[in-house]
């Protein structure tokens, strides 16, 4: 038998050997898939039309958000107030926008730096393992044990003050903890692959290890874990201003406006009905997008 015996007639023109398709990256497939999300595109768009609305409405109305004009107290929706006015005379399209703008950035700015803490947290106490992660768990566990409520309280009390960084600090004293234990139990999974390993025998330092190694592998929950954060903690400003423990007059934010609005909703429901419209829906844009990021970043539902 010689090699001519074993050459397979008729084969060369197939193509079996060539890439049916082009191959794609890991972002490029999220995307493409969070894009399929139909759901979550809208809420995109719904979340992104809420802040231009906030940081451009002001400018648009022609009003100013404090002042006061006794003439056109209560009025209704209508061509020159869009959301009607207050108990005050003032523009409730402005100070709805005025608002949001706080709540949002409330909701943003709290939800980065719970995310940011959570992940060194967890990081630190995932990589060292052992007595330094059972202590830094307890920790964790005690924190989370005391009502968010009663820690808002206290921290009212000690520090004599109901601004936003008080407010915003007592809101992050427990946000930081839920991420922590997850982006924890993920980077344990990946402190033993052999990049980790190879790092650790280079000598490369721990805290390095963390961010440029094991943060960056858990990118796509820590993202997901940060647009489930920010609505929640846009809800606890808004109740906490409602029960008056946030935002204080003169400022204001959505839980300001609905509470201002709550001693009048039998006679004048629009000044309530504007503003928990906001908040509505700017947590359930957040919950749609956070939920369409969750089904795209996870490679075991591409084939699916």
């Amino acid at each position: 038998m010689t090699a001519s015996d074993f050459i397979i007639l008729g084969s060369e023109d197939l193509s079996s050997e060539e890439l049916a398709a082009p191959s794609k990256g890991y972002w490029e497939t999220t995307l493409r898939r969070f894009l399929s999300n139909k759901a979550a595109v809208l809420a995109l768009f719904l979340m992104l039309l809420i802040v231009i609305l906030c940081i451009s409405g002001p400018m648009l109305s022609g009003y100013e958000a404090e002042v006061i004009d006794m003439k056109a107290k209560n009025q209704g929706p209508s061509r020159e107030h869009l959301f009607g006015t207050d108990q005050l005379g003032r523009d409730l399209f402005t100070r709805v926008c005025e608002g949001g703008r706080v709540s949002v950035a409330i909701g943003l700015g709290g939800a980065l730096i719970a995310v940011t803490i959570g992940c060194v947290y967890g990081g630190i106490a995932a990589y060292y393992g052992g007595l330094a992660d059972m202590v830094m768990m307890r920790i964790v566990e005690i924190v989370t044990s005391v009502p968010e409520l009663l820690l808002v309280i206290m921290v009212t009390v000690v520090l004599d003050s109901r601004s936003i960084p008080a407010l915003l600090f007592a809101l992050l004293i427990t946000s930081w903890c839920p991420v922590a234990r997850i982006v924890r139990s993920q980077m344990l999974e990946i402190r033993e692959s052999e990049y980790v390993l190879a790092a650790r025998q280079l000598g490369v330092r721990p805290l390095r290890i963390i961010i440029r190694h094991l943060v960056p592998n858990c990118t796509g929950i820590i993202l997901v874990n940060l647009t489930f954060k920010i609505p929640g903690l846009i809800f606890s400003e808004a109740f906490l201003s409602y029960v008056g423990l946030g935002v204080q007059p003169p400022g204001t934010s959505w839980g300001a406006l609905a509470s201002a609005a709550s001693t009048s909703f039998m006679t004048y429901p629009y000044q309530l009905f504007f503003p928990a419209l906001m908040i509505a829906l700017t947590m359930l844009s957040f919950i749609l997008i956070g939920d369409g990021l969750r089904d795209a970043m996870d490679p075991k539902l591409w084939r699916k």
